[in-house]
């Protein structure tokens, strides 16, 4: 994974009136946290932390945050956004090194035909759409492929059930599920009959 390096000033007054102009002038205000770091407000381009994150590993890009001088390997961690209007308001860096597991949320893709549990007119019910995984920052995956192929009426899969990259691991619970099968209207009209 590339890092890509992002400007920051460390010259933002605090206060939520500071925040409104740093806001309405085309800035966020952030802070840089982490371990042996005491916690750092700064501020960002908004233009410029869209470009950031808007390649393909998205809020898991490995960042070089370079605060006048001062210089960090973060991730943004937490996002607040304006209720109304979506827009980003607040930001948090988390300093990570680059050699040890990070907690990371990633996307899940269901992919494959449960042609089995289609034909029992029974139904796919995915229930976890992102997974929590424990990986060093350049190890995370873009997204995580759910295949459903092998799927037959009844059947389940859990998060200890889906197949991660080498170096990845789930970092919740294993039994949660990922993808449910249940009768279709169907397939239940059919048993009420019987």
């Amino acid at each position: 994974m590339s890092e890509t390096t992002l400007h920051a000033s460390t010259d933002r007054a605090q206060g939520s009136r500071n925040s409104r102009r740093l806001r309405s002038a085309g800035s966020i205000p952030a802070v840089v946290y982490g371990e042996g770091v005491s916690p750092l407000p700064v501020s960002v381009d908004a233009k410029s932390f869209r470009t950031v994150v808007s390649g393909e590993q998205g809020l898991n890009t490995l960042i070089d945050l370079d605060a006048d001088g001062q210089k960090f390997i973060v991730m943004a961690r937490e996002i607040q956004r304006h209720p109304v209007r979506g827009t980003v308001a607040h930001i948090d860096f988390q300093v990570v090194d680059p050699n040890k597991p990070v907690v990371a949320v990633v996307p899940l893709h269901v992919v494959g035909d449960a042609v089995e549990v289609r034909h029992a007119d029974w139904e796919i019910d995915q229930q976890l759409f992102n997974l929590e995984v424990l990986s060093r920052p350049d190890n995370i995956p873009t997204h995580i492929d759910v295949d459903i192929s092998h799927l037959t009426p009844g059947m389940v899969i859990r998060v200890g059930d889906v197949v991660l990259p080498e170096g990845v691991a789930p970092a919740g619970d294993p039994t949660i599920s990922v993808v449910n099968t249940h009768a279709g209207r169907a397939a239940k009209t059919a048993d009420a009959k019987s």
